[in-house]
């Protein structure tokens, strides 16, 4: 009788599950059993495990196997267990030694000539075996660069099962090339992107580049739209929630869109954080093993509340709330969405993650970004214009903008009407707004100057910061608070908005260089919140 055992990781979302793969060999008709709450993939690996092993010119066991998969109440699904099924019976059949791979992690699949093939989730996979405190992997050769992401954990990529026998029996380890005509794209490489799930699901073009790309969208294309601007640069150094208002035409979308490139480059930890989720979903471009830049992601109107906070069919998977994890999600017609979809966000936009429960599991995904809505005034987008003649009755105007319900917005810390763009703006008669790059570093530096405040806590920007905190151990200037408080009690504000006002004039006041926010940075985070002018403007790069 032979015996042997591997480990492999089972993900439930983008968390990792250590399994250990058992191989046992007894006298008896030869059979292949496998146990251990497998998936249908997983069940036909049975095949591909056989088919690979002959072809990698070693000999089948003639013999009664079991393969257990422990712990077998952990729902198991997937190709990704394959290497390690493998690993197991060459052990059990003593072709490789069982010590060798007893404490050794196999992640990949394998195709029936013995190649072994990517797989999604291998950056989470691997962080699950570190914390679990293995030190050595084995994943196909296409994802060594993701996964030794991972510190103090050695990574072995192979290419085929022949080298994997190779390395464990201390033979010459064989040269596999391409069997495709070069300059052909990799067909390997296929089990790396979700069907149906492509790049602009949650990463712009070009996102996991470099800050300076010199193809990204600029901020000074942008005609006018000064006060919305203002927004834009308030929303990206706080990470406060925004909505832009305004009729068809006017910029909203060209806006939203250079918003992640005012964002700071992820940090190390963010980076690993939406690498991890973006690599369980299938959108990690080949080749581009980290992700540096917050992503973008802007779901279509139609998009159900599973595709949105995510869900689906056995064990979820991650929707657009976590696709655009340290990023942006931008929200374009938002009346448009359905109601339960939109107030589905509610959740996340508070905690920043969103649990999801189903039959297969419950799973947390990690949901941290920063909201951009788009809407039209009403449904043909003339109701704010002059001349323009509107015939939208009062009562669909009402109803239009009811679709964004209060709880919703009342979630949203900075509110833009986005006015029609003038001919002398249009014509740059006016000048070029500022370019990204200007706009990013002022970003940056309010960012700095929160990071240093916060540096003790577990918050990191001030759309993070508790409103109890704010009131406590961070006081405003004497006096700064009477308008809002005024606003309170007219019932302008809710307990919330104000908190969120607090945390706007925090990010008002580091933009302008201030130790704490006075009078006319309150003022500003009151007239972005209610939309009532206050007499307060944010002068970009002015420090009062």
């Amino acid at each position: 009788m032979g015996f042997a055992r591997a480990c492999s990781v089972a993900l439930v979302g983008v968390d990792g599950v250590v399994v250990e793969v058992q191989a046992d060999l007894e006298p008896g008709v030869a059979a292949f059993t496998l146990v251990g709450l497998p998936d249908k993939t997983l069940v036909e690996s049975r095949d591909r495990v056989r088919a690979a092993i002959a072809n990698s010119g070693a000999a089948w066991p003639q013999k009664k196997l079991t393969v257990g998969l422990s712990p077998a109440s952990v729902p198991k699904s997937g190709a990704g267990f394959d290497l390690a099924v493998a690993a197991a019976v060459l052990g059990a059949a003593e072709i490789v030694d069982p010590g060798a791979i007893a404490d050794l992690v196999l992640i990949g699949e394998l195709g029936l000539d013995g190649r072994v093939r990517p797989v999604r989730g291998i950056l989470p996979a691997v962080l699950a075996a570190a914390e679990a405190g293995y030190r050595q992997v084995v994943v196909p050769q296409q994802c060594a660069a993701e996964a030794a992401l991972v510190p103090d954990v050695a990574v072995l990529g192979v290419r085929s099962l022949r080298q994997l026998i190779a390395v464990l029996t201390g033979a010459p380890v064989p040269e596999e090339e391409r069997p495709d005509p070069p300059g052909r794209p990799d067909p390997m490489l296929a089990g790396l992107v979700l069907p149906g799930a492509g790049l602009g699901t949650g990463i712009a073009p070009g996102r996991t580049g470099q800050a300076d790309c010199a193809d990204h969208p600029d901020l000074a294309d942008v005609a006018g739209q000064h006060g919305a601007r203002r927004a834009l640069e308030v929303a990206a150094a706080g990470g406060h929630h925004l909505f832009l208002n305004g009729p068809p035409g006017a910029g909203k979308t060209m806006l939203a869109e250079r918003l992640p490139w005012i964002l700071p480059p992820l940090t190390r930890q963010d980076s690993v954080e939406v690498t991890a989720v973006h690599s369980v979903a299938g959108i990690l471009p080949p080749g581009e093993p980290l992700v540096t830049r917050p992503p973008y992601c802007a779901p279509h109107h139609s998009a159900t509340m599973q595709s949105l906070v995510g869900g689906g069919s056995g064990v979820p998977r991650p929707g657009a709330v976590s696709l655009a994890h340290r990023g942006v999600l931008f929200l374009d017609e938002a009346p448009e969405f359905h109601g339960r979809a939109l107030d589905a966000l509610r959740q996340p936009l508070e905690s920043g993650h969103v649990v999801i429960a189903r039959a297969a599991g419950v799973v947390r995904l990690p949901a941290r970004f920063l909201m951009v809505l788009a809407a039209n005034p009403c449904p043909c987008g003339r109701h704010t214009l002059h001349g323009t003649g509107c015939e939208c009755p009062a009562s669909v105007i009402r109803r239009y903008q009811a679709r964004l319900s209060g709880p919703l917005l009342d979630r949203v810390d900075l509110r833009v009407e986005v006015e029609p763009v003038t001919r002398s703006d249009l014509l740059r008669q006016g000048g070029r707004g500022e370019p990204t790059a200007a706009v990013a570093d002022r970003v940056r530096a309010a960012r700095e100057r929160a990071a240093v405040r916060l540096a003790d806590t577990p918050w990191r920007i001030n759309s993070e910061v508790p409103g109890q905190e704010l009131r406590t151990r961070w006081q405003t200037a004497p006096g700064a608070l009477a308008q809002a408080e005024r606003d309170l009690e007219r019932g302008l504000l809710t307990a919330r908005g104000l908190d969120r006002v607090l945390r706007v004039a925090w990010t008002v006041a580091d933009l302008r260089g201030r130790d704490r926010p006075e009078a006319p940075d309150v003022a500003v985070a009151l007239e972005l919140r209610t939309g009532i002018a206050r007499g307060a403007a944010l002068v970009p790069g002015a420090p009062s």
